[in-house]
């Protein structure tokens, strides 16, 4: 992971509300699709970039892909954030 392809994942609003409704847990694709007005092919690509910057799991369970938060480097990018403004 790095921070760049962190930043990038985060600043899109479309990533940033997927990342909100993982945080109550894991979703199957199909969930997700079903929250936005847009193709399953663009939904796709924004998990893509997301699982890319290590913000989100897939796990494969017959034939459905479940996403979820991968709360190891959020914890790091607070951590970093924490050091950058000079907390202990």
């Amino acid at each position: 992971m790095s921070y760049a392809e962190t930043f990038k994942a985060l600043s899109d609003p479309v990533r940033r509300q997927i990342l909100e409704l993982l945080k109550n847990g894991r979703l199957s694709a199909g969930d997700i699709a079903g929250r936005f007005d847009m193709t399953q092919a663009t939904v796709s690509y924004h998990l893509k970039i997301l699982k890319q910057a290590d913000l989100i799991r897939e796990t494969r369970e017959k034939n459905y892909i479940f996403y979820e938060l991968n709360l190891t480097v959020l914890e790091e990018i607070m951590m970093w954030l924490s050091e950058l403004k000079g907390e202990t």
